[in-house]
């Protein structure tokens, strides 16, 4: 049972948000199987493929991104600023070097404009040999179903004001080595960006399984653990406070569950606690590296007959990454649990920077936390030490960065702070006594 214990004066409100997903517009499947039609009909997004076709390529399929974001943009009178970043990159699957260019539509924070929300996914295709970049290669799923997501949020998104910047990103070269993502998160942390979050939607619009199954009321959400930065030192501190539960992804992948759960008919979320999918990779994995709190968005049961495939048929089984192999209904509520992060992450403060406690040997315990600008409270959350989730929580003013929790023994709890902001949106946790603190600045950003 979970116990919030306000205090008295600070009158928050304990919801997700200050506005419920019924306040909101909700997700067009319609639209979002024509963006996905608009990227197949480019017949193959391939890294390597044309840049210059205007009907054919990865050049045309980044243009289209661009314009849409512009159209979006002169709706909402300006609100977007689109960019395009880019640089030449050569690698195993690029061995004679390419420009890849992610297509970045940013709307600015009416607050504290540089502290980010990413939502992505990646805009390239491929067929079975990774280095064809001619035949047809669709890539309805994998993953114009992510860049559609991305294409929607940002069309009703939009419409509202923040007090953090949004980015919306249409990633190039993840089939090539994750180069987008590598691209963005470098460009994140020469920028300074305060990262809050990274929602990295890879392979979200179809609910049937290789094996028969159908899932449509669930989505997979991947979060590190031990964290990639960590050094030998770090990784044996987080383990010996107990905090392999409770990285800045794993933490961020617990927010997206709270917020969908709050929500009445959004997707259960499925908390896989690995980085990805068994030995495979995104583009979430360049934030990871840099510090980042970053997770992946993807649908429960793949159909891996429509990955990485030529179209063709054989003894009667269909090959391919087609768009009539779609739920586009699914891919709609995978929007708008993105949209519902979203808001809610966007409209919080940043997580609390670091956290310490104190209650060696005493029947309580101290939790002290870096004050976060714009905050106005935070929340002191503990759980029992064999449990997952958070239980207990206490709310605190905006002048106080210190509780104590009489009656809290320190060796039997776990402890966490997260920053709320005047309607009660929250932040994800940051767990006490964690090494390099949230993360959100990024741990490399220096050394970038």
């Amino acid at each position: 049972m979970k116990h919030i214990l306000l205090a008295p004066a600070l009158l928050l409100s304990t919801a997700v948000a200050a506005q419920t997903p019924a306040d909101h517009a909700a997700p067009d499947p319609q639209r979002l199987r024509d963006n996905v039609q608009t990227l197949v009909d480019f017949g193959t997004r391939h890294t390597l493929s044309s840049a210059t076709d205007p009907e054919r390529g990865i050049g045309a399929a980044r243009a289209f991104a661009a314009d849409r974001f512009r159209t979006i943009s002169k709706d909402c009178g300006g609100c977007i600023t689109v960019e395009t970043i880019g640089e030449t990159v050569t690698g195993d699957r690029i061995p004679q070097g390419v420009r890849v260019e992610d297509v970045l539509g940013i709307q600015r924070g009416t607050g504290d404009p540089d502290r980010v929300i990413i939502v992505q996914g990646h805009i390239d295709s491929r067929v079975s040999d990774v280095m064809d970049a001619s035949s047809d290669a669709p890539g309805a799923n994998d993953d114009a179903s992510g860049v559609a997501l991305v294409l929607e949020a940002a069309r009703l998104l939009s419409r509202e004001r923040f007090d953090a910047t949004i980015i919306y990103a249409a990633l190039s070269g993840e089939e090539q080595g994750l180069f987008g993502g590598e691209l963005l998160a470098k460009t994140a942390a020469q920028r300074g960006w305060t990262v809050s979050a990274v929602l990295n939607n890879d392979v979200v619009g179809n609910s049937n399984g290789i094996g028969g199954q159908h899932v449509a009321d669930q989505v997979r959400v991947f979060s590190e653990g031990l964290r990639t930065v960590a050094d030998a030192e770090a990784a044996a501190t987080q383990r010996a406070i107990g905090g392999e539960d409770d990285s800045p992804s794993r933490a961020l992948a617990k927010a997206i569950d709270r917020v969908a759960s709050a929500a009445p008919g959004r997707l259960e979320v499925l908390a896989i606690r690995r980085p990805d999918r068994f030995r495979r990779g995104g583009d979430h994995t360049p934030f990871l590296k840099r510090g980042y709190p970053a997770i992946r968005f993807s649908e429960v049961v793949e159909h891996y007959d429509y990955q990485h495939q030529d179209l063709r048929t054989e003894d009667g089984r269909v090959y391919g990454d087609t768009i009539d192999k779609m739920d586009f209904d699914y891919l709609a509520r995978v929007t708008a649990l993105n949209m519902d992060v979203i808001r809610e992450l966007a409209a919080a403060p940043a997580a609390p920077a670091s956290v310490d406690i104190e209650g060696a040997v005493s029947a309580d315990t101290t939790v002290s936390w870096a004050p976060v600008k714009n905050a106005a409270g935070y929340r002191v959350h503990w759980r029992r030490a064999d449990q997952m989730d958070w239980t207990d929580a206490r709310n605190i003013p905006a002048d106080q960065t210190q509780a104590v929790l009489e009656g809290v023994i320190i060796d039997n709890n776990l402890f966490g702070v997260s920053a709320l902001s005047a309607d009660g949106a929250q932040s994800v946790v940051t767990f006490a006594g964690m090494p390099g603190g949230s993360g959100a600045t990024g741990v490399a950003a220096e050394a970038e």
